[in-house]
């Protein structure tokens, strides 16, 4: 898988002065276009966009102070359809415009090349089984919210407290099969998995019931095989880092792909808040032989 993802890696270096395709990138890493993003974000910590964009830039910016060619030569070999485009993202990157740059030799950021190698990590064994689900409902409430990758999610707390306590217990009523119990659901989260993107999150159950309250949010979701992982530590920063386990370490190891579909996590803290029991259940598909 590394030395799938590293081939990948070469293509984005070849051909930083042409359209870089992720279909073009998915299939040199044998996987899907939605997972590649997904692993390359995870495991790079920045979305496979903004790479390219930095790598691009960094190039550029080299070719700046060089002084070869007008720097609208640099603009729309880089992709840009103007000059006044290409000032903007060169000062946003570098701090400072391309013209001034040529002229003053001023000191630019550098986007160093990614590559993948092998760690010995991985020294704390994951629990983890892979369940085959039949179509089920998601039912309670949903909210529109920003990503945080660190820390409590204001909007979400926000949220869950404006919720009141009866309408949280109704949700309670309607689960009937596992994960048992209210679940944090994240769906139609961006493509990139950015720092203050947003997602919609769900705080809901699981349920076979075709009869939901009418003042209830339903999302169906269809039949499909579901990893699901088991964690326990420190409240919150043991979930949010279990999912960046899932990604780094079990998917490279493992012949499984994540798929599109909600992400589904069970979480019973401690009376202080401070600790945390948790099932994460993640939609997979087996990798293709």
């Amino acid at each position: 898988m590394l030395e799938r993802l590293n081939q990948a890696m070469d293509h984005i270096e070849d051909r930083l002065d042409q359209r870089i395709e992720v279909s073009d990138l998915a299939r040199i890493a044998t996987t899907s276009e939605y997972h590649f993003r997904r692993l390359f974000s995870a495991l790079a910590g920045m979305p496979l966009s903004e790479y390219i964009r930095r790598r691009r830039l960094t190039v550029a910016g080299a070719e700046v102070l060089s002084g070869e060619g007008t720097l609208l030569d640099v603009a729309v070999r880089y992709g840009y359809t103007s000059s006044e485009a290409f000032a903007r993202a060169f000062r946003a990157w570098h701090g400072t415009g391309p013209g001034e740059a040529r002229r003053t030799g001023a000191a630019l950021e550098s986007q160093p090349r990614l590559s993948f190698r092998l760690t010995v990590e991985g020294s704390n064994s994951m629990r983890y089984r892979v369940v085959e689900k039949d179509a089920f409902r998601l039912a309670g409430r949903k909210a529109r919210v920003p990503l945080v990758h660190e820390g409590m999610n204001p909007a979400i707390g926000d949220f869950i407290r404006g919720l009141g306590r009866e309408t949280v217990e109704r949700i309670g009523s309607l689960s009937d099969q596992e994960p048992e119990g209210i679940v944090s659901v994240s769906d139609k989260l961006d493509e990139t998995r950015a720092e203050g993107t947003e997602l919609d999150y769900w705080h809901a159950v699981v349920t076979g019931a075709a009869d939901v309250p009418g003042d209830m949010d339903v999302l169906p979701v269809a039949a499909g095989t579901w990893a699901v992982f088991e964690s326990s530590g420190p409240f919150p920063h043991t979930l949010q880092y279990l999912w960046r386990d899932v990604f780094t370490q079990w998917f490279p190891s493992n012949p499984y792909r994540s798929r599109p579909g909600p992400e589904m996590l069970r979480t019973r803290l401690s009376q202080d808040g401070t600790h945390a029991d948790a099932e994460l259940w993640i939609p997979v598909e087996r990798t293709p032989a």
